[in-house]
């Protein structure tokens, strides 16, 4: 068999997956409205993709206050879990788990999202940075419109934030899901305070490495008091340069947060790497630190192949390899992988976020 280590079952803290091959975080924009419900569309599109080994929802905002894109899901309110509970419901029919990425966009946002001003470590506007909305003119295609500059988080904004996201996992718990990852990646809250770049604050939660890792570590404390930590991940994306979030401390932050991770006993680490063409890849140092730190499960997804999943998989530094793109365009990824099937191209990247029902989204043929 080609690729025999991604086909190798394998155990995430006491779930059994048939394959390595995880469905990774992709938002798709296709909720209900009004309330961002999740719907019989969006459970027919994830029970589709059911031959990965485990699927990672896209993101979802724990509180209208976290929302930064038009029509993503929630884990809010009665209806967001009720329709959450039909797509666990879907997906656990054909033995697959699947994990709930809970997010704040935090200053990746606009008033023009949710009605609300966005928060963030600092006052510091995401310089060049977009967000979409509704566009009232084509009625269901998105446009992009600027961040907002944010508003600096007060000692009862971090209290707030923290409680949402227990709240969130909870929620997650009682509409199915097997666990909850937090989307600590990709420029958003958590990652915001990671970063120089977004956090000039002076107190706890700022300066340097150990203070601005503080509030990501509470977070994801909260989370694994609430539902247990075997049930919580987290995802970071030491490569990320956009957004100006280019900071070199990067890799020190994650790797000291790793540590502590460690010791908490979570699930798993996610590491979004470079998914645009010639993106970077992460160096073998950091891989190497990285599985020194944290000895559980470690997720590698962004620009993977089968060969490159199975040549980190032998090395050890990953244990699960993520495939978004792969998936969006073939439901069945890995039995076209394990066949020698053709694979499906994505056919319009416009679809990719809304804009269009079972088109471009769960449209795509299977073997």
């Amino acid at each position: 068999m080609q690729f025999p280590t991604m086909f190798s079952p394998y155990n995430l803290s006491g779930l059994e997956l048939k394959n390595r091959f995880l469905m990774a975080p992709m938002t798709r924009s296709r909720t209900s409205q009004p309330g961002d419900i999740p719907n019989e569309l969006m459970a027919e599109y994830y029970a589709q993709r059911a031959a990965a080994g485990i699927i990672i929802t896209e993101a979802t905002y724990v509180n209208i206050q976290g929302q930064g894109y038009a029509r993503t899901p929630g884990i809010a309110t009665k209806e967001q879990i009720k329709g959450w509970k039909k797509i666990t419901t879907a997906v656990h029919e054909k033995n697959t788990p699947i994990f709930l990425q809970i997010w704040h966009t935090g200053r990746m946002s606009s008033s023009l999202v949710n009605g609300l001003q966005p928060i963030g470590p600092s006052a510091l506007i995401a310089e060049e940075a977009s967000v979409y909305i509704e566009d009232n003119v084509t009625k269901g295609m998105i446009a992009f419109t600027p961040v907002e500059a944010p508003r600096a988080m007060e000692a009862a904004d971090f209290t707030d934030v923290n409680n949402q996201f227990v709240q969130a996992a909870l929620h997650a718990m009682e509409a199915g899901f097997d666990g909850v990852e937090l989307h600590g990646a990709n420029a958003y809250l958590i990652d915001q305070f990671l970063r120089r770049n977004s956090n000039r604050r002076t107190d706890m939660y700022g300066g340097s490495i150990p203070n601005r890792i503080r509030f990501p570590m509470e977070l994801i404390k909260g989370v694994a008091q609430a539902i247990g930590k075997e049930k919580v991940g987290i995802r970071f994306s030491p490569n990320v340069k956009y957004k100006n979030m280019d900071d070199p401390e990067i890799f020190d932050a994650i790797l000291m947060a790793a540590q502590q991770l460690n010791d908490l006993g979570i699930a798993y680490i996610h590491l979004a790497e470079g998914d645009w063409e010639n993106g970077p890849e992460l160096d073998e140092s950091f891989r190497k630190a990285l599985r020194l730190a944290f000895t559980k499960t470690i997720i590698a997804t962004g620009s993977k192949t089968p060969e490159k999943g199975e040549t980190l998989l032998k090395k050890g530094y990953a244990n699960l390899i993520g495939f978004g793109r792969s998936f969006v365009a073939n439901p069945d990824f890995p039995i076209r992988v394990l066949t020698g099937a053709p694979l499906n191209e994505i056919t319009d990247r416009h679809l990719l976020y809304g804009g269009g029902d079972h088109i471009g989204y769960s449209d795509y043929p299977a073997i």
